[in-house]
């Protein structure tokens, strides 16, 4: 790549786009890479500001913005996942189902530490649909060293950057618990919201019981909806430290592994999970879900359905970004409610 007066350029091939700027009319390219500059182009990239321009000239060590950018596309590429046409040392991906984004950012961080290149991507471990931009990568200048871009590829082998993890149709128990639910002296008004929440990934309740506080009922009806073949079991009601409040006492008697009980999140504080036979989910939910707008169950829900073992760290981890400012206009997940730092 050499500079060259616009003026003298006739004949020479552009090596970059020559963007076009016209507040509310238009942005973008005037002028592709790989474009033979003819006298009549001068007077149009004069017009947008190009005085001097780069042309190509053969130089075996470098690469140019937009084959470089491919090459960050495809360390970055998982499946379920395709990329934008690249523009000016830039390619989106863009996700091709629905799923959880997941992150290798120990890679992602390798990348950007590199420098003059830059992957900018959305939080991982939140929803994506089908359609949605994941991720933005660029190119800084508008060449750049081969060496430099066979190093990314260093520092992300094993696998690529991004991934998705499509939901999983499964078998779900739902168990109300609630000694004054199960005598009807109340309406169940903890059921009807997280079938509301699980139909937002298309899923259906499968089992439906109603437990008072005895924790050897809710104990039992858990193993029988286990042994009925449910993929996941739901508890409602019952976790809070009250002497009435049994349901993690009922989780743990089945003999279910106890991940957490107890989480850094606010709505969702009393949250257990627990792994039955080291695979299928239990999950106790504290009473703030039935009226909270969005609470940890909106963190770990999607997550679960994807087929994912969430690990205790994780959840320690959610402390930074754990509180939800019950906002009045509500604008999850494009906020910061369980979005930490890492």
């Amino acid at each position: 790549m050499k500079l060259c007066k616009t003026e003298e350029a006739v004949g020479q091939i552009l090596c970059h786009d020559i963007t076009q700027i016209i507040p509310g009319v238009v942005k973008d390219a005037v002028f592709r890479k790989g474009h033979v500059i003819k006298e009549e182009d001068i007077p149009v990239l004069l017009s947008v500001g190009k005085e001097h321009i780069y042309v190509w000239e053969n130089d075996d060590t470098m690469l140019h913005e937009n084959e470089a950018a491919e090459v960050l596309y495809e360390i970055c590429r998982g499946e379920a996942m395709h990329g934008s046409e690249v523009k000016e040392g830039k390619i989106e991906l863009i996700a091709d189902c629905d799923g959880v984004l997941k992150i290798d950012r120990e890679k992602l961080l390798a990348v950007n530490s590199l420098g003059q290149m830059m992957i900018a991507a959305r939080h991982g471990d939140f929803p994506v649909k089908a359609g949605e931009k994941i991720a933005g990568t660029r190119i800084i200048p508008l060449v750049i060293e081969k060496e430099k871009m066979e190093r990314a590829k260093q520092v992300t082998e094993g696998g690529p950057i991004f991934s998705i993890l499509p939901y999983v149709q499964k078998k779900i128990g739902l168990v109300t618990t609630g000694s004054e639910v199960y005598k009807r002296r109340i309406q169940d008004k903890f059921s009807p919201v997280i079938k509301e929440k699980l139909a937002e990934y298309g899923m259906e309740v499968a089992m439906h019981e109603i437990c008072s506080d005895d924790h050897e009922q809710i104990t039992a009806v858990i193993r029988a909806m286990l042994d009925a073949g449910m993929d996941m079991v739901i508890c409602t009601g019952g976790m809070s430290v009250d002497p009435d409040d049994r349901t993690p006492l009922a989780i743990k008697n089945t003999g279910a592994e106890i991940v957490t009980y107890g989480a850094p999140v606010l709505p969702g504080a009393m949250f257990l999970l627990a792994y039955y036979e080291g695979e299928r989910p239990v999950v106790g939910l504290p009473g703030c879900v039935m009226y909270a707008k969005r609470t940890i169950f909106d963190l770990v829900l999607p997550r679960l359905l994807a087929g994912e073992k969430i690990k205790a760290e994780e959840f320690y981890a959610l402390g930074e970004g754990g509180l939800c400012l019950s906002c009045p206009v509500c604008t999850f997940p494009n906020c910061g409610f369980g979005k930490g730092g890492y």
